[in-house]
C-alpha cells in the first residue's frame, strides 16, 4: 500500500511538472497570463481607436504579443497614423507599438 502512495505521489507530482511548464511562455509562444493580459490590451487599444472620431477602427488591425501591440492597415493620412501609434502608446501595459500602417 505504501508503493501505491508513492507511486501516485510521483504521478501527480510529473502531471504537475508537464502542467507548469506547458502553461510557461518562450521566445515565440506566449504564457497563459500572457495571452490574457494581451487580449486585454489589444480590446483596450482597439476601444480607443473606435472612439477616436478620426480613426476608422474596421481599417486598422490590432494585434498584441507580450505587451507590443502591432498596428496594420490602411488609413487616409499620416495624421491619422501618428494618432492610432499615439492611442496605443497611451494604453496601460503596452511596451511598444509597431506601425505597420499604410496611407492610401
Amino acid at each position: 500500500m505504501k508503493q501505491l502512495g508513492k507511486y501516485l505521489s510521483a504521478l501527480f507530482l510529473a502531471f504537475t511538472l508537464v502542467f507548469v511548464v506547458g502553461c510557461a511562455s518562450t521566445s515565440t509562444q506566449e504564457g497563459t497570463g500572457e495571452y490574457i493580459d494581451d487580449s486585454v490590451i489589444t480590446t483596450k487599444v482597439k476601444t480607443a481607436i473606435f472612439n477616436e472620431p478620426t480613426l476608422k477602427v474596421a481599417e486598422i488591425n490590432v494585434e498584441t504579443f507580450k505587451g507590443v501591440v502591432q498596428l496594420s492597415g490602411f488609413v487616409s493620412s499620416y495624421t491619422a497614423s501618428s494618432k492610432a501609434v499615439e492611442l496605443a502608446r497611451s494604453v496601460k501595459g503596452v511596451k511598444s507599438v509597431k506601425n505597420d500602417m499604410r496611407i492610401k
